[in-house]
């Protein structure tokens, strides 16, 4: 077992990666305030690992609340947020209830801010089971539900007690969600390491393949990258906002396709190939690099653009944006392979020239 930790002061907590981590009740007890916890997760992860998680705790005295809701962004919502406060109140669940988000990212974010908004806020541990949820959305205290005219617009930041990510959950995950979550781990290596994004070029086929040390070492370099990002500004001022590279398209793409028509991993990497192209464009990433980001993902098997969605309706939805500051899109562009900056002065014509190629 590897721990990180994201440093906020009486508000800094652990991340524990390793195999095997569901079976260890010893670390998630130190962080409940009373032997009561609800757990917050979706019927596919439910029939994998809801008995296991629920027993472990069980045998430690804990009393478990068994909360499963429907699967996938689309669900994303009020309703069924309000399904978890009904079931939280109908359990009699008091503000020292530790909620458990055991799943991926869209159990994430919906148990994260039932979390941060039931009886004004109760404690909550992340247990993320797939790969982009470990790399990503477990760490930094994100939380939202989607509206109709965009992604992740009504949330809250709401830092977890601790993270427990069992890398033996990614055994079970289809190979679109890996896919999915490679994307996110790309984007570490884009906007913080060079290194680690020619690692990944290298050891491309053994992620595909599962391999365990690959994969744990993925993991624990993303999670590092992004620990350190949220101790430095955890609610996005300036730093943290690079971590939304590829976000501003890839948010419109998930908004215009409908939710759950794409991953947010796909529509990320699409995002994120949309981004290179305009730092090209802009004379900061040589044509060569350029090329070499789009392959990557190719071989990934990751979107390197969208259809079914025109540029006009892409700019459309990017205006609602939550990057936007006095009236203009704040883009996160590549300066150079592992640095990014943030513009909100990308001309007209360069995006416009971007998506004319792009989205269709």
């Amino acid at each position: 077992m590897q721990t990180l930790s994201v440093a906020l002061g009486e508000r800094s907590y652990p991340i524990h990666v390793g195999a095997g981590l569901l079976d260890r009740a010893d670390l998630i007890a130190p962080f409940l305030v009373q032997r009561k916890v609800a757990v917050v997760t979706n019927p596919t992860v439910a029939a994998l690992y809801l008995d296991r998680v629920t027993g472990v705790l069980a045998r430690e005295g804990v009393e478990v609340v068994r909360i499963v809701v429907p699967e996938g962004e689309e669900h994303k919502d009020w309703r069924t947020l309000n399904g978890i406060f009904d079931a939280l109140l109908e359990q009699r669940c008091a503000r020292d209830t530790t909620l458990i988000a055991l799943g991926g990212g869209v159990i994430g974010d919906l148990a994260g801010f039932a979390a941060a908004t039931y009886q004004r806020g109760v404690p909550f541990v992340q247990i993320p089971t797939t790969l982009l949820a470990q790399v990503d959305s477990s760490v930094g205290g994100k939380t939202a539900i989607n509206h109709p005219l965009g992604k992740n617009m009504i949330g809250a930041f709401h830092q977890p007690r601790v993270v427990v990510a069992d890398m033996r959950t990614l055994e079970t995950l289809s190979e679109r969600e890996l896919r999915s979550g490679l994307a996110e781990v790309i984007k570490h290596g884009l906007i913080r390491d060079a290194a680690f994004f020619g690692w990944i070029e290298a050891h491309l086929d053994r992620l595909l393949a599962r391999d365990p040390e690959a994969l744990e070492h993925a993991v624990v370099r993303s999670i590092a990258i992004k620990a350190e990002i949220v101790g430095q500004d955890e609610r996005e001022g300036g730093l943290r906002a690079l971590l939304n590279f590829g976000h501003t398209f890839g948010h419109a793409i998930e908004t215009g396709l409908g939710y759950g028509a794409w991953l947010h991993g796909e529509a990320v990497a699409a995002g994120m190939v949309m981004a290179v192209d305009l730092s090209r464009q802009l004379g900061y990433l040589s044509e060569a690099d350029s090329t070499r980001i789009r392959s990557l993902f190719e071989r990934a098997g990751l979107p390197t653009a969208v259809r079914g969605i025109s540029p006009a309706r892409l700019q459309q939805l990017m205006r609602l944006d939550k990057k936007i500051k006095g009236g203009r899109v704040h883009f996160v562009l590549l300066e150079r392979l592992g640095m990014a900056l943030l513009r909100a002065d990308v001309p007209t014509g360069a995006i416009d020239h971007t998506l004319s190629r792009l989205a269709a």
